[in-house]
């Protein structure tokens, strides 16, 4: 398990370490956490760890103990109710969607800073970030499955058949990110890299997983996977332009490559069949897609913003060193 990084998250892993009856945390300890700090965005990623691959020695029964999943809903009610009161009111979903077609004409992202400026110590920082979500890519998404109908749900399966690999195990996505991280001479294994990573990129993982955890938030799921499927083509070809001129391998470029071409497929299937399929079915979901679409871009900015500010100082990013 990863080191706590404070009294929510040492609570969290002490428990973890023994039987679940363990006490937790009370709910003091979530009110005076920061919702998007170190110590509740940790607390929170090892609640959802739980029901992806889990921890080595520690009892699966702690999936669905009740006072754990407690502790985590409140942990979750603080988050979620700080993350609409600052994205504010959303635009409809029209605007929203809208919003990520169309990229400005000088972008100041991190995938612009890699391809015009970064050098090979900014990627392999990235890719160490990165690997707590691709290492699992597609999984939070597989949550919203089984809640969608019709059209909305065979275009899903569609995409995310493709997101696995579509029957080959090589070129499942995650095993295409592990070869990269190989590549660019870091350790590939599931869940490396996260004493490594900051706040920002535990966000970004949580947000997925708590959308997709939550039937009532399929809305919310389905419009981040539109974010996440209308965005990718562009920033992934600055990416492979990135890695291309740093002299990395094929494998690390293939894995960015593929998205390339894949996600500009699947942009089209997600918004005409994924969310077209889910608002025939269930109209009032409207808002919940284009919250979700505009919760992505606002937490995935922030982590980009606290990425940007330590690489222009000459900084690593990381919390601990590769």
């Amino acid at each position: 398990m990863p080191e706590p990084r404070g009294e929510l998250s040492y609570g969290v892993v002490s428990a973890l370490r023994a039987r679940p009856g363990r006490l937790l945390p009370e709910g003091d300890a979530v009110a005076c956490a920061a919702p998007y700090g170190d110590d509740l965005q940790l607390a929170l990623y090892l609640c959802y760890e739980l029901h992806y691959r889990g921890f080595s020695h520690v009892d699966p029964a702690w999936e669905w103990d009740p006072e754990l999943l407690r502790l985590r809903g409140q942990m979750e009610r603080r988050f979620l109710a700080t993350l609409r009161l600052d994205i504010g009111r959303c635009r409809g979903m029209k605007e929203a969607l809208e919003g990520i077609l169309v990229e400005p004409l000088s972008g100041t992202g991190t995938s612009h800073f890699l391809k015009d400026e970064g050098e090979l110590w900014h990627l392999r920082e990235y890719a160490a970030q990165r690997s707590l979500y691709h290492l699992k890519e597609a999984d939070p998404h597989a949550w919203v499955i089984p809640r969608l109908w019709g059209r909305a749900k065979a275009a899903m399966v569609a995409v995310e058949f493709d997101e696995f690999g579509a029957g080959r195990a090589e070129r499942v996505h995650a095993q295409l990110f592990a070869d990269l991280m190989t590549d660019l001479g870091l350790e590939a294994e599931y869940g490396r890299y996260v004493d490594s990573a900051v706040a920002g990129m535990l966000t970004s993982v949580n947000l997925m997983s708590m959308f997709g955890l939550h039937r009532t938030l399929r809305g919310a799921l389905v419009g981040h996977f539109a974010a996440v499927e209308v965005t990718s083509s562009p920033g992934s070809r600055r990416m492979a332009q990135a890695l291309r001129r740093v002299g990395a391998g094929p494998a690390a470029v293939h894995f960015y490559d593929e998205h390339v071409e894949a996600d500009a497929v699947h942009e089209q299937v997600v918004r005409r069949d994924v969310i077209g399929g889910l608002l025939e079915v269930e109209p009032w979901l409207e808002e919940d897609v284009a919250f979700g679409i505009e919760a992505t871009g606002w937490v995935d900015d922030r982590f980009g913003d606290e990425l940007l500010t330590a690489w222009r100082a000459g900084v690593s990013s990381l919390r601990k060193p590769l």
